[in-house]
């Protein structure tokens, strides 16, 4: 793997993606946050050397460095997950990348479910911490030592400054910011009413099919995060309505302005 992140990260390199202070993960229907950005350099996924290809429809697959806020970003227009056939080593694959590149922070978006009833779709949900559903570790293959520690501490997995600040952001600009746990599972089935029992029971606020992988590779690489869910469907098992993903990438899209606006302004405050 070691011989494959140094060829990647100089492929990049010689396109000119130059010392990215912050990388951001575009989750599913979550788009727009490109408009906002003064783009610099893009390659396909599966232009770079060593990168897995995206294989969900509304998921774009390019690597996008510019300026935000007056910072250098790199952004994943599309992540990878499970549930295509990849390894928890080829959907992480994109943070180490982003890492070697130069990011210190890093910015991670998804839609899910809600699981707490009393959070809406619609609304946005800020991870506080997460329980790992995916039946697996990124960190658990023959020779990850190194490339950082193998017993990576847990316990904050989101930078807690980050977290104060969006916070904050989200009260100075009306924003409903629910703050809590998000359940990573394996996907691309969507849960039965027992399952969503059995999330609630366990402490879950809201439900998904990526995430965790990356943020866990995130700490082991030493890198600061916050991850913010656009809350797309209400998941209450006694009222359990047939689930449109179509309905579910629009009620993506409706919610991102908000969700653009904290991360703009969180850059901003860096």
């Amino acid at each position: 793997m070691i011989k494959y992140i140094k060829e990647t990260t100089e492929y990049l390199q010689e396109k000119g993606f130059e010392n990215p202070e912050i990388g951001i993960i575009l989750g599913t229907g979550l788009g727009q946050l490109l408009n906002e950005i003064e783009v610099l350099k893009e390659v396909s996924y599966n232009h770079i050397p060593n990168f897995p290809t995206a294989t969900v429809e509304f998921h774009k697959g390019k690597l996008i460095y510019g300026n935000l806020e007056g910072r250098k970003v790199v952004v994943m227009q599309g992540r990878f997950h499970l549930y295509e056939g990849y390894s928890l080593q080829d959907v992480t694959y994109p943070v180490r990348i982003m890492q070697q590149l130069g990011i210190k922070t890093l910015l991670v978006s998804n839609a899910s479910g809600a699981i707490n009833l009393n959070f809406k779709k619609g609304e946005l949900m800020l991870i506080d911490d997460h329980i790992n559903l995916q039946g697996g570790s990124p960190l658990a293959f023959k020779g990850v030592e190194q490339l950082g520690t193998r017993f990576t501490d847990m316990s904050a997995p989101y930078d807690a400054n980050l977290n104060h600040q969006l916070e904050t952001i989200a009260k100075e600009n009306n924003i409903t910011l629910h703050k809590g746990v998000y359940a990573s599972v394996v996907g691309p089935q969507l849960e039965t009413r027992a399952e969503y029992r059995y999330l609630k029971i366990i402490g879950a606020d809201a439900v998904g099919m990526s995430t965790v992988p990356e943020i866990i590779v995130a700490n082991h690489l030493n890198l600061k995060v916050a991850a913010v869910s656009v809350l797309t469907d209400e998941c209450d098992p006694d009222n359990l309505q047939a689930v449109d993903i179509e309905e579910i990438i629009a009620m993506a899209g409706k919610a991102e302005p908000e969700m653009i606006l904290l991360f703009k302004e969180l850059i901003k405050s860096l």
